[in-house]
Parts: C-alpha cells; sequence; structure tokens
C-alpha cells in the first residue's frame, strides 16, 4: 500500500509506505508451510480466552472471566485451559490455509477489477479487502465449523460446578470420540449445527474488519503524516521542505500501525457480533432433548438466553471475546504481514 495515491496528496506525500504484497508476488509453498507454522503458535497463545469465552457463554447463570478462569484452574489444572485444542489445532491448519487462499485471490482480483472501472484507489483498496474478508470466511467455515462443534463440546464438558448445563459430563474421551459420537447421533448435520449462524456471524464480520482495517491504516499514516508536515513547517520559516517526500518509515513502525489498526478493528468488530456469537456457541454445545436427536432452534436459544439473564445474557464473555478478539487481529495481522514479507519472491525489492 503507498499512500502517494490517497486523496489528500499533501499529506499523503509525508510518508512513503512499502507497496503491499499480493497473491501474484508469493512463493505458495513457503507461504502455506510458514504460515501454518506460525498461526499454529499464535493459536496455542490466545486459546485459554476463547475457553473462558465459550464457558460464559454456555453457563446458565452469570460467573465472572475471572471466577471462570480460577474454577478451571483449581479443578482442571492448566490444562483444563487447553481442552479441545489438539482438535482445533488439527483442523485450524487446513481452515486456516483456506481462509489465507481466499483472501488473497479475492482481494488482488476484486482489487484489479475496481481499478480498472475507475474507483479511486482508497475506495477500490477497502472494497477489495472487504470482498476478500467475506470469501474467506464463507470458505473457511465449510472446515472450521465441524472443528468448532467438536472442540467446544471438548471445551465445556466436566463443567457442572460452574452451573453449567448436565449435558457436559465428561461424555468425551478426545477430539476422535466426539466425531464418532455426534455422528452416530446427529448425523453431518451434528457437526455443521450452527452453520448458518457461524456464515452471518463471521462473513459480515470478517467483511467489516478487513474494510475497517483498510480505512483505520490510511487514517493513522494520514494522521502521522499531518504531525510531521506541522512539524517540518514550525522548522522551515518558508513552508519548503525538500525531504518531505523521502520519508520512510522502518519495519518496526509499519508493524505498529498495523497492530494499532488491527485492534480497533477487532474490538468494533467483537462487539456487534457478540449476540450471534453467543447464539452460535449455544447452538452448536447444547443438545436440547434429552436424546441428543434434536438441537435448540435460534429462536429457543434466544429465548431460553433472555429467560435466564435478559438481552445482556448475549453478551455473556464479551470481556473475554474482546481481549480474544483485540489480540488475535493484532497478533495474526502483524503475523500475516509479516509472514508475506518472509514468502515473497523478490524480497529485494520489497526492502529497497
Amino acid at each position: 500500500m503507498n499512500l502517494g495515491t490517497a486523496e489528500e496528496e499533501s499529506t499523503a506525500e509525508e510518508i512513503d509506505i512499502p507497496p503491499d504484497i499480493d497473491w501474484q508476488m508469493l512463493d505458495k509453498s513457503k507461504f502455506f508451510f510458514l504460515g501454518a507454522a506460525m498461526f499454529s503458535g499464535v493459536s496455542a497463545s490466545l486459546y485459554p480466552a476463547v475457553v473462558l469465552k465459550t464457558r460464559q457463554q454456555v453457563a446458565q447463570s452469570q460467573v465472572s472471566c475471572i471466577k471462570t478462569a480460577i474454577w478451571i484452574l483449581k479443578y482442571e489444572g492448566f490444562r483444563g485451559l487447553y481442552r479441545g485444542f489438539g482438535t482445533s489445532l488439527t483442523g485450524t491448519i487446513p481452515a486456516r490455509a483456506l481462509y489465507m487462499a481466499a483472501l488473497e485471490v479475492t482481494k488482488s482480483n476484486v482489487g484489479m477489477a475496481a481499478t480498472r472501472l475507475g474507483i479511486p484507489e482508497p475506495s477500490a483498496a477497502a472494497i477489495a479487502n472487504a470482498a476478500a474478508g467475506l470469501s474467506a470466511a464463507m470458505a473457511a467455515q465449510m472446515v472450521w465449523t465441524p472443528v468448532d462443534v467438536i472442540s467446544q463440546r471438548l471445551m465445556v464438558q466436566c463443567g457442572d460446578s460452574q452451573k453449567v448445563s448436565n449435558a457436559f459430563s465428561c461424555k468425551y474421551l478426545n477430539g476422535i470420540d466426539a466425531f464418532k459420537k455426534i455422528l452416530n447421533t446427529d448425523g453431518i448435520r451434528g457437526l455443521y449445527r450452527g452453520f448458518g449462524i457461524s456464515i452471518l456471524t463471521y462473513a459480515p464480520s470478517n467483511a467489516v474488519w478487513w474494510a475497517s482495517y483498510s480505512v483505520a491504516q490510511r487514517l493513522v499514516w494520514s494522521g502521522m503524516g499531518c504531525f510531521l508536515c506541522q512539524k517540518e513547517d514550525d522548522r522551515d520559516e518558508n513552508g519548503v521542505n525538500v525531504e518531505k517526500n523521502t520519508l520512510r518509515p522502518n519495519a518496526k513502525t509499519v508493524m505498529a500501525v498495523q497492530g494499532a489498526s488491527a485492534a480497533m478493528a477487532g474490538g468494533v468488530s467483537a462487539l456487534i457480533t457478540m449476540p450471534l456469537d453467543t447464539i452460535k456457541t449455544r447452538l452448536q454445545v447444547l443438545d436440547g432433548d434429552e436424546n441428543g436427536r434434536k438441537g435448540p432452534s435460534i429462536g429457543q436459544t434466544v429465548r431460553n438466553l433472555v429467560k435466564e439473564g435478559g438481552w445482556m445474557a448475549c453478551y455473556r464473555g464479551l470481556g473475554p471475546r474482546w481481549a480474544s478478539m483485540s489480540m488475535s487481529a493484532t497478533t495474526m495481522i502483524t503475523t500475516y504481514e509479516f509472514l508475506k514479507r518472509l514468502s515473497a519472491k523478490n524480497r529485494e525489492v520489497l526492502t529497497s
């Protein structure tokens, strides 16, 4: 991305941002191999927050995040914070590969199409990012939904002392056992429980997030440009500074701006989509009838939530989810941008 084409030329000229790396510039084998390794590490560091969020969402009464964490550590040990992680990691690798491929291909193609139509570069970038986020989320949910169903059931089982539903006794030995039992009881539909609302949750959320991330970066860079412009004007009585066009931020500055932009977009996205995520989690985890053959409907799930704690029950787990999504967004985007630079076919051009 280069702000030299931004609308306010006087501000954009202050900073020369390294160009964005599109799909054609990537070494695909390196991109997917390094991506699997790097994002596995990121997922491991953020997984406890996901467990806490899920436990809070399925609890039948309000339980604070701190109490939930203390209870897990006291009765289940540190391993309790990583229940279902093996299953989640196994599914995350192919899901992440699908996500990254769909993201980059869509962003590149839509961006070029928007540019050919004469759409200004900032708007074209936002449109391309929104379309890319939408398509990437839809592609990845084909893998992520079954993984979520299995891993979330593993996360919440043995949670009776937390006033979690009695359905969560320790009935699954591991991910494979959970997969077999869900398949035998509910068939393929059981593994894709909540798929529709997952799409409704993640697809728009990703579209908004990527578009917001693109806009947030431009706002931050423009703000920095205005600051530098004012600073130089104070030093130069004539208002002329021939070095304005040569200012180039180092890698740490670029990563800091990307991380801050990602955190802002992630926090807003978490707040907007929280009710849908709570409903989705309940649909995927709760069995509904005692025989396990029929799960609760969306309407039943919403009514149960409202009965348990009013409409605010839809925001149970907001704290861990806000923190998880903000940290995840910051970590993921800085890792992702770093991964793209490592995987570029011609890295010398990027650093010149």
